[in-house]
């Protein structure tokens, strides 16, 4: 099993509430086209620390080539595509467990 986690820091000039409910449909929805996707969950965040960042995704995959297979499938571009406007930055780990 590999798991994928993808921790994403907003913009400060979008509206971080709006934003990041469309992020996580956007997401949730990746389940229903990618095969090799067998998990994902979808956090936004409440904390109010400078240090907090605003969405955080955990998807699960068999292994890593179900991950390389998510991470071009065209669903998941339209995501990154979005992302390029509305991430500040992100912080990525994958690991096998």
């Amino acid at each position: 099993m590999v798991r994928h986690i993808v921790m994403i820091k907003l913009n400060k000039n979008v509206d971080n509430k709006v934003v990041a409910a469309k992020l996580k449909v956007m997401l949730e929805q990746l389940q229903l086209t990618i095969n090799s996707l067998i998990k994902i969950e979808v956090g936004i965040n409440f904390s109010i620390k400078s240090s907090a960042y605003d969405v955080v995704l955990t998807a699960d995959f068999n292994n890593e080539q179900g991950l390389d297979e998510y991470r071009v499938h065209p669903e998941h571009v339209k995501v990154l595509d979005y992302l390029k406007i509305v991430m500040d930055k992100a912080t990525v780990v994958d690991y096998k467990n």
